[in-house]
């Protein structure tokens, strides 16, 4: 049975707003040196995406970034600047910080737009739903009958 059947049978809804729509991510995005102008063409094309917020840092080779989770994320936004053609800086450290970074976020967006689980009996409406199900699993045999003596 498909997890959305059975929380249909207990009689949950999903209508509601999603939650965690207000869950903001702010992350900073470090370029490589070479090629020279490359954070202000950053700036400019992560600028008309909607729902994104740039703002510049002390660091001339970085630019930080404000979004829902539900909307971007680190590796989406990363790897379009890398299909742009932007050079990102990829030293080791930058790599584990972006495997961690990449990790957290599609775990908590896909824990955020999974359904809702039953937590208080559950077993119920399994259950019922084999109760109602026509199956070749049934014995007219009485229950005294089919134990060995």
């Amino acid at each position: 049975m498909r997890r959305e059947t059975a929380y249909k049978l207990a009689g949950r809804h999903h209508d509601r707003p999603v939650p965690g729509a207000d869950i903001h991510k702010q992350r900073e995005i470090r370029f490589k040196p070479l090629p020279p102008g490359q954070v202000e063409r950053a700036w400019l094309a992560l600028r008309m995406l909607k729902g994104l917020h740039i703002e510049r840092t002390d660091e001339p080779l970085s630019i930080v970034v404000r979004y829902s989770v539900l909307d971007y994320s680190l590796e989406t936004l990363e790897d379009a600047l890398r299909d742009a053609g932007f050079a990102l800086e990829n030293s080791l450290y930058f790599k584990l910080v972006r495997a961690i970074i990449y990790f957290s976020e599609e775990t908590q967006r896909h824990n955020l737009l999974s359904p809702e689980r039953l937590i208080k009996q559950s077993h119920e409406v399994y259950i019922q739903a084999w109760d109602h199900h026509e199956h070749g699993d049934h014995d007219d045999t009485p229950p005294e009958l089919r134990e060995y003596k």
